[in-house]
């Protein structure tokens, strides 16, 4: 069976392009993978950064706090653990609601 992790990096590598772990699929080893794929698009390519963002529908709100709040070493690690946050939320959902249709 996949574990929730597995099916939250599949879900956040349709986005954007992540080696497979190394050591499986330890949380903290993916989220670490993604901090350093949005550190490269926060240097250099923002606007697809932020399309990626629209696209998994991640809150503006956070979006923008995260950018004015966050200190621009942990910007990408902050970052990086909202938008898998919010990719987990998702897989989370679809299971809670399939599992109460079927």
């Amino acid at each position: 069976m996949i574990s929730l992790t597995e099916e939250t990096y599949a879900l956040v590598a349709q986005e954007l392009p992540l080696p497979v772990p190394q050591e499986g699929f330890d949380e903290a080893q993916v989220v670490l993978l993604l901090t350093q794929a949005i550190r490269q698009l926060l240097d250099q390519n923002l606007e697809r950064l932020l399309q990626i963002c629209y696209r998994i529908d991640f809150s503006e709100n956070l979006l923008k706090k995260i950018l004015v709040e966050s200190p621009p070493e942990l910007l990408a690690s902050d970052l990086a653990q909202a938008l898998w946050d919010r990719q987990k939320q998702k897989i989370i959902l679809r299971k809670r609601y399939s599992e109460t249709e079927g």
